[in-house]
């Protein structure tokens, strides 16, 4: 069973970039469609971005379009969420998650495995 592990979270100020990662536990991480959700306090968990198992199409929610990228190394079973001039209403914890490949992929339902997550905060 695909197992997911996040890291790269933590505490920064408003501008600052963060760079987040999420391993895979198995080789069969290439047929994923993989995904980085958050959630803040209080609030549902919301879709960030998306990547296709190939790495050929990604989606990215308009909050942090611009802003943040997500890519992956299929070889290394790894995927990254470059996030860039970070904001206070990004704090929440981000998740990872992984799906079959014909999931909706901005659709939290759709994933089958999740990591525990890491925890974001940025102050102002």
């Amino acid at each position: 069973q695909l197992q997911l592990v996040e890291s790269g979270g933590g505490l920064v100020q408003a501008g600052d970039s963060l760079r987040l990662s999420c391993a895979g536990s198995r080789r069969a991480f290439n047929y994923y469609t993989m995904g980085w959700f958050r959630q803040a306090p209080g609030k549902e968990r919301a879709f960030v971005a998306a990547i296709t198992w190939s790495g050929d199409n990604t989606y990215y929610a308009d909050s942090v379009k611009g802003r943040f990228t997500i890519s992956r190394d299929n070889a290394k079973n790894t995927m990254a969420l470059q996030m860039n001039s970070l904001k206070p209403e990004d704090t929440a914890v981000y998740y990872c998650a992984a799906g079959f490949a014909n999931i909706a992929p901005t659709v939290p339902t759709g994933y089958g495995t999740w990591g525990q997550g890491t925890q974001v905060t940025v102050s102002s």
